[in-house]
């Protein structure tokens, strides 16, 4: 996949990080009142039931409080990009899925899970990480770049929660945001161009896709999406057609099928 050789887009840490406070007090409101009838119910996540799903939420946040307990790695550039870590996920999901099997057998009461999970997140993540560098299962990122992939985890696993147990867990707006924006900008690293237009409004609009460049003027090839569909989609939840045939994507010109791109995510 060649770099789109775009500048990449900037994040603020303190609201990052509050956004992901933010969006884990949202799913652990829910989380404290599942049923046991709930927590055994199936979820799109293959074998996963809600309770391996609620367990993998908090491990999405553990991930960051593990990492910042061990020794920063010595200094030198990240491993991982920002950009580069939607097409990591893909290669761990079989030892992601052992992992959050083995810890939901360890942790019978997700709440304790959430409450000790949060506490050690408050108390050890820095309000401005600065360049700090964190080791994860897929190389060494900038802790700042972690946390916006931390989004991504909350508000994907939000919305499949929300399908298994039939709940209406709210979306923070920055997380909706950061999530939205890094899977856009990683379709646009997927296929550098500049020939389509992608709008996920109110949060994110990327050119992309080799073909005649668009300058000025109504752009001749549009898609344009909700945020909730665009993340679906980038994700595996939804498939291009079905978001089509639902009208919940708009498709215009003749190189605005999106379809042979995604999912982004495995």
């Amino acid at each position: 996949m060649p770099p789109s050789q775009k500048r990449a887009r900037r994040y603020d840490p303190v609201r990052t990080r509050a956004a992901v406070l933010a969006q884990f007090a949202h799913v652990r409101e829910a989380v404290r009142v599942l049923t046991p009838e709930q927590l055994v119910l199936p979820t799109r996540l293959g074998d996963w039931t809600v309770r391996e799903l609620a367990v993998h939420l908090a491990m999405g946040l553990s991930h960051v409080t593990r990492g910042l307990e061990l020794p920063e790695p010595a200094p030198a550039k990240p491993d991982l990009t920002l950009l580069a870590w939607p097409f990591s996920t893909a290669d761990r999901a079989a030892r992601i899925a052992e992992d959050t099997m083995a810890t939901a057998a360890g942790h019978p009461d997700p709440d304790a899970l959430y409450a000790e999970v949060a506490g050690q997140f408050e108390a050890l993540v820095p309000g401005d990480p600065g360049d700090r560098l964190l080791p994860t299962r897929a190389g060494t990122m900038r802790l700042a770049d972690f946390l916006v992939t931390r989004t991504v985890e909350l508000v994907v696993h939000t919305d499949d929660l929300n399908e298994a147990a039939g709940l209406d867990i709210p979306y923070d707006r920055q997380a909706l945001a950061a999530c939205t924006r890094l899977l856009a900008d990683a379709l646009a690293e997927k296929a550098p161009g500049g020939s389509v237009e992608v709008r996920v409004p109110p949060f994110a609009v990327v050119q992309c896709v080799q073909g005649p460049k668009h300058t000025r003027g109504t752009p001749p090839n549009v898609v344009e999406t909700d945020p909730l569909t665009w993340i679906r989609l980038a994700t595996g939840r939804t498939e291009w057609a079905s978001a089509l045939d639902a009208a919940k994507v708009g498709a215009s010109g003749e190189r605005a099928d999106l379809a042979a791109l995604l999912p982004l995510m495995g």
